[in-house]
């Protein structure tokens, strides 16, 4: 369970913030989560659950928005949303598709209290 790793380095970047800001703690947490970005969102917020105990963030909620995976066609470039494994393009066929969305995850927010 990588997830776990994840949110170690998160909670590293989001305690060093929060000093930096001077708060007296961490209340709510956003992250943007691609379906292919090797993470699982449950496992994620479980692994946030676990991981804030006796932290800066030990009463915050995470939030996760998560983001289909979107490609473009590079022969006609159609943009189109998938939710399957299929990598062909719904207008002209082509298998020559490059994700645009739905690989990374972000931090998009961190609310504190000061």
């Amino acid at each position: 369970m990588h997830e776990l790793s994840i949110i170690t380095n998160l909670f590293e970047l989001l305690e060093e913030k929060a000093v930096e800001q001077k708060a007296n703690k961490i209340v709510h947490v956003k992250l943007q989560v691609g379906l292919l970005s090797g993470a699982v969102p449950d496992l994620l917020k479980t692994s946030f659950d676990i991981y804030k105990k006796d932290t800066m963030a030990a009463e915050a909620v995470l939030e996760i928005e998560e983001v289909p995976l979107k490609y473009q066609c590079q022969d006609c470039k159609t943009e189109m949303v998938k939710d399957d494994y299929i990598i062909l393009c719904e207008k002209c066929g082509s298998t020559n598709l490059k994700a645009v969305a739905g690989t990374d995850m972000f931090l998009l927010k961190m609310d504190i209290e000061i």
